[in-house]
């Protein structure tokens, strides 16, 4: 794998996901963070289609991976990841998929359920990902008060580690998590699973509020959950740091005919979002 094996941080001090959050911001837009599971629909071309979501304009990529119950998922999501399943993906794979993604010019995340990084082993993983060129990992799963060992394991290597809140999060849940993020918070718009959906949740804003509130600091707090247009993330982008757009993606590519018409699909939402994620801010 390509990378120190014992840290994740840019030339600059920061993680690559640090430094594109950070240039988005500079340039007065939120950033676009889009997400594809390994594998999906094998593992060749989820590496043409993640390279297609970066030269569209995604400035993050998170790598999903694959598990059997994704109990947060959506309907698109499960049956992206279930085809990658079915093509026999492998931690391994999504390893070679966050290199991918590192060296098409983006920051790589992994989003992962717990279970399948405590099976891989915690220091194990975090080694292995920092030296794929991995900024961290989006744990939806996993409560910032039962992470001890990856806190540990990510402080060792220099990664970013995304906890997830919510409408339903209280003050005191917020500042516990905002404590133990580091990259970004992700605020997920609403209560449910994951899909596109006609409006962004009006719930979406005022969790932005709060969590910033809770956090104190620079902390960025990207939302996700339901944005599937530019318009809708040209309103995200009108008071969040970055736009999290997953299924949409998904669909694209479980629509297509063939691997051609994925990335070119795949290539045009990634332009639209941006487009969105630049306008929301003028």
């Amino acid at each position: 794998m390509n990378g120190d094996a014992s840290t994740a941080q840019d030339a600059g001090g920061g993680t690559p996901l640090q430094s594109r959050l950070a240039r988005a911001r500079s340039e007065g837009r939120a950033a676009l963070i889009g997400y594809l599971p390994a594998g999906f629909p094998d593992l060749s071309s989820s590496i043409e289609v993640v390279r297609a979501m970066v030269a569209g304009g995604c400035d993050v990529v998170e790598v999903g991976l694959p598990y059997s119950d994704p109990t947060m998922d959506g309907p698109t999501i499960q049956r992206a990841a279930d085809r990658a399943l079915a093509a026999g993906t492998a931690p391994a794979d999504v390893l070679r998929v966050v290199e991918a993604v590192a060296e098409a010019g983006a920051a790589a995340l992994v989003m992962s359920y717990w279970n399948p990084i405590d099976r891989y082993g915690t220091a194990r993983f975090a080694a292995d990902l920092a030296s794929a060129g991995g900024s961290g990992a989006i744990t939806p799963d996993l409560l910032p008060e039962e992470a001890g060992e990856w806190l540990e394991a990510s402080d060792a290597h220099g990664l970013d580690r995304v906890f997830l809140v919510a409408p339903s999060s209280t003050d005191e849940r917020l500042k516990l998590t905002t404590d133990a993020c580091r990259g970004f918070v992700y605020a997920a718009s609403l209560m449910g699973v994951t899909g596109t959906r006609a409006q962004v949740a009006s719930t979406a804003e005022q969790l932005v509020v709060r969590t910033r509130q809770a956090a104190g600091s620079g902390l960025p707090v990207c939302v996700g959950l339901g944005i599937s247009t530019g318009e809708q993330a040209a309103e995200v982008a009108g008071y969040a740091d970055g736009v999290i757009a997953g299924a949409g993606f998904c669909q694209r590519v479980l629509d297509a005919a063939d691997l051609g018409a994925a990335t070119a699909a795949v290539g045009a939402f990634a332009e639209e979002l941006a487009e969105g994620a630049r306008a929301g801010r003028r």
